[in-house]
C-alpha cells in the first residue's frame, strides 16, 4: 500500500473540483473579494492558508481526543490564531510591503470558515494524517480559486502579472495599447470578484451537472 490510498488521495482532490470549499460550499468568499486585486497577494494568502490549516488540522486532531467539547470552538480559535500569529510575523519580517497590502486580512484567516469548519467537520474526528491531507485538500481548493481570481483581475485590471507589465506599457502605448486597449479599472473593485467567482461556479455546474443544486 503507498503511502496515500486512494480514499486518502480523495481528501485531496475532492476539494480542488467538485466539493471546492469557495465555489460549492461558498465559504471563504469575503478573502477572495479583498485580496485578488493582485495575484501576489492571491498567492501569499493562498499559501498562508495552507500553512494554517494544515497544521492546524493536526494540531486539533492529536487534542480532539482530551479536549472538552463545552470548550472545543475556543480551543480551535486558540490554535489558528497562535498559527495565524506566526504567518503574519513572518509576512511582516521577509515581505513587509506584501504585508502592509494584506493588512488586517492576514489577521482575519482566523475568522475564515473554511478553517473553523474543517476543525469541526473532520479534524474532531480522524486521524492526523487524514486530517493533514484534508487541511491541504481544501486550503489548495480555496487557493486554486483565489490565484485564477487574481490573475484575472490584475490582468485585465492593471495589464501586470505579479507586478510585471504583459501586455504593454500604456503609458509609452506598447504591446496591446498600441491597438487602443485600455485596462479594465472595474476589475479592481471587489465587485468584480465577486462576478468573476460567479463565472466559475458557472462554468463549474455546466460541465458537471451534478453539482445543479434542486
Amino acid at each position: 500500500m503507498g503511502l496515500i490510498s486512494k480514499k486518502d488521495a480523495k481528501l485531496i482532490t475532492d476539494p480542488l473540483a467538485d466539493n471546492n470549499p469557495i465555489t460549492i460550499q461558498v465559504l471563504g468568499i469575503c478573502s477572495a473579494l479583498a485580496i485578488t486585486a493582485e495575484l501576489k497577494a492571491s498567492i501569499v494568502m493562498a499559501v498562508s492558508v495552507l500553512f494554517v490549516l494544515g497544521i492546524g488540522n493536526v494540531v486539533i486532531s492529536l487534542m480532539r481526543n482530551i479536549i472538552p467539547s463545552k470548550i472545543r470552538i475556543i480551543v480551535q480559535l486558540v490554535v489558528v490564531a497562535a498559527l495565524v500569529i506566526i504567518v503574519d510575523q513572518v509576512l511582516k519580517a521577509y515581505a513587509y510591503e506584501l504585508s502592509k497590502t494584506l493588512s488586517v486580512f492576514v489577521g482575519l484567516i482566523i475568522t475564515n470558515c473554511i478553517i473553523m469548519g474543517r476543525f469541526e467537520a473532520f479534524a474532531l474526528a480522524n486521524k492526523p494524517w487524514q486530517s493533514f491531507l484534508d487541511g491541504i485538500g481544501n486550503a489548495a481548493g480555496y487557493g486554486l480559486i483565489l490565484i485564477i481570481v487574481g490573475f484575472f483581475r490584475e490582468l485585465l485590471g492593471s495589464g501586470t502579472l505579479l507586478g510585471f507589465k504583459v501586455l504593454g506599457d500604456p503609458i509609452e502605448k506598447t504591446g496591446l495599447y498600441s491597438i487602443g486597449y485600455e485596462n479594465n479599472g472595474f476589475m479592481l473593485l471587489s465587485p468584480m470578484a465577486l462576478i468573476v467567482v460567479g463565472i466559475i461556479i458557472w462554468i463549474q455546474r455546466s460541465r458537471n451537472k451534478a453539482l445543479i443544486e434542486d
